[in-house]
């Protein structure tokens, strides 16, 4: 089964209908680097990340990894670790995942630019943790904690994230 996203911030999984949060830019199969667009397509999860100090590891197929301070994301399109997860400190530019509000608590990342990486097609494409008022994100998919955590539980190593341009 796969997690079908929509552009009015609606998702569809599981026979469940679960509000979410995207990029301000909404989705579009056009995606830069910086533009604040959630890319439109089909795409697996990679892996898992989570704040062991904050909340308990998810359950789910998925590889997880324990969050540590020093862990960021690498956004710089000019850097050879473009779009990967590297230790802070780091020259480049990145984005922190150790976070002081709760959003990356709890954190899927989607296998977007990534096989192969284009330089400024766009990095740090995660499933994460939504605000309490679903504002929008960079490019992200947000949820709430409890429908996050019932994806990723019932996650099959046949499931993909489907981010649709268009319908309601």
């Amino acid at each position: 089964m796969n997690l079908v996203i929509k552009p009015n911030g609606q998702s569809h999984w599981n026979n469940i209908t679960f509000r979410c949060a995207i990029g301000t830019g909404g989705i579009s199969n056009d995606k830069k680097e910086g533009d604040g667009i959630t890319p439109a397509g089909k795409f697996a999860l990679r892996q898992v990340f989570f704040r062991s100090d904050r909340i308990s590891a998810p359950r789910t197929i998925l590889p997880i990894t324990c969050l540590k301070n020093t862990d960021a994301w690498c956004d710089c399109p000019k850097s050879k670790q473009y779009n990967e997860l590297i230790k802070l400190p780091f020259s480049s530019g990145y984005e922190t995942l150790w976070r002081t509000d709760a959003i990356y608590d709890l954190i899927a990342v989607v296998g977007y630019n990534d096989q192969p990486v284009i330089p400024g097609k766009g990095s740090a494409i995660f499933i994460h943790l939504a605000t309490p008022s679903f504002s929008n994100t960079k490019g992200c998919i947000a949820f709430s904690k409890s429908a996050l955590l019932k994806i990723l539980e019932e996650w099959t190593e046949r499931s993909m994230v489907e981010l649709m341009v268009c319908g309601n």
